[in-house]
């Protein structure tokens, strides 16, 4: 696997010690790893230097900011963003280095395949998420406070091979939920939209009924319930919160 294409390959960390090794070590055929490093506590960046990584320290305002900020540190033409807890397999490695030199790419989606307590997830709203994460240096920039979006100036292509990504054990997810939550609420404060308490009740069961009935994620099992339920939860704190938030005292 020969790079004809500058890659740049960028992870955003805070705390990450735990998983940022393995993620790493799936990145070597990358022209240049970059670890943006949200001031960790903890060996992320001890680890990140040692995999070969350039690490530079900058402070998180919001997700979309440290990403196009991110951007500018890149060294290379092409940029792929991974999060710290997602592996690059080889056969997406060979793809993302054959696909950047067809004529007239400007940006790939990948998809991700959800590993969750060792099952991984092939229905639900898990296997229904596409992500830009590789694009030219200057093809867009990201928005958005939480599940910030890569805006393209032109076609986005697909790439086949997926992204593998284990989801945490279930009291992280919940304190993941729990953060992105608050973002996604003081998004929604900030663009002055509000909520009814019919809306907080019908869009986690809406969204319940779609990621395990319609998108048959009880297929999955017993992991497919409770990524479902989950993500339910997840509809209705952004929801109570928004509401919260213009009924505080």
């Amino acid at each position: 696997m020969k790079n004809k294409v500058k890659i740049s390959v960028i992870v955003l960390a805070k705390n990450e010690a735990r998983r940022i090794g393995r993620c790493l070590a799936s990145l070597k055929w990358a022209n240049e790893i970059l670890v943006i490093d949200d001031y960790s506590q903890d060996a992320t960046v001890r680890i990140a230097r040692q995999r070969g990584a350039r690490v530079l320290r900058h402070h998180l305002e919001n997700f979309a900011a440290q990403r196009n900020w991110a951007l500018q540190q890149a060294k290379y033409p092409w940029v792929f963003f991974v999060d710290a807890d997602e592996k690059v397999p080889p056969s997406l490695a060979n793809e993302i280095v054959r696909r950047v030199q067809e004529r007239g790419a400007k940006a790939f989606a990948v998809r991700r395949q959800d590993i969750f307590q060792g099952h991984k997830l092939r229905f639900g709203e898990n296997a229904h998420n596409s992500f830009i994460r590789l694009a030219k240096k200057n093809a867009g920039r990201w928005q958005g406070l939480v599940h910030e979006r890569w805006r393209i100036n032109g076609k986005v292509r697909l790439l086949k091979c997926p992204l593998e990504h284990r989801l945490p054990s279930l009291a992280e997810l919940l304190r993941k939920i729990n953060f992105y939550t608050d973002l996604r609420a003081k998004e929604l404060q900030q663009k002055k939209k509000t909520v009814s308490w019919f809306a907080i009740m019908l869009y986690p069961l809406a969204k319940f009924c779609r990621d395990y009935c319609f998108w048959r994620g009880f297929r999955d099992g017993t992991a497919g319930l409770v990524m479902a339920m989950l993500m339910a939860f997840h509809s209705f704190l952004v929801r109570a919160k928004l509401w919260q938030s213009y009924h505080e005292p």
